[in-house]
């Protein structure tokens, strides 16, 4: 097991933010409350682009990689594919880790 030393100001904010007065036990709460923060994000983007196309992922994928819509190699769809793409892939990420749990 390895040992993290913190400043004294960063285990004030810490406590602060946790009300935890073990800087560990805050460590996690705030890694939980990050985790939740961003797989809510994530879920948000991935929604506006299924909304936006009427679609998942993997459906606007299909279709792209078909190359039969010019459309969907104009620029902004293009950028919105990339876009999409990262997201599912920070999904996938968010969804293997749980920082609270040993």
């Amino acid at each position: 097991m390895s040992v993290l030393v913190l400043p004294k100001a960063t285990m004030q904010a810490l406590h602060a933010l946790t009300g935890e007065s073990r800087p560990d036990a805050a460590l996690m709460l705030v890694m939980q409350d990050a985790h939740t923060y961003r797989t809510a994000q994530v879920t948000a983007g991935l929604r506006a682009f299924e909304a936006k196309y009427g679609m998942t992922f993997e459906e606007y994928r299909e279709r792209w990689e078909s190359e039969e819509r010019d459309e969907d190699y104009e620029w902004d769809a293009e950028q919105d594919f990339l876009s999409w793409e990262a997201l599912t892939t920070q999904q996938r990420r968010l969804a293997g880790i749980s920082p609270w749990q040993p």
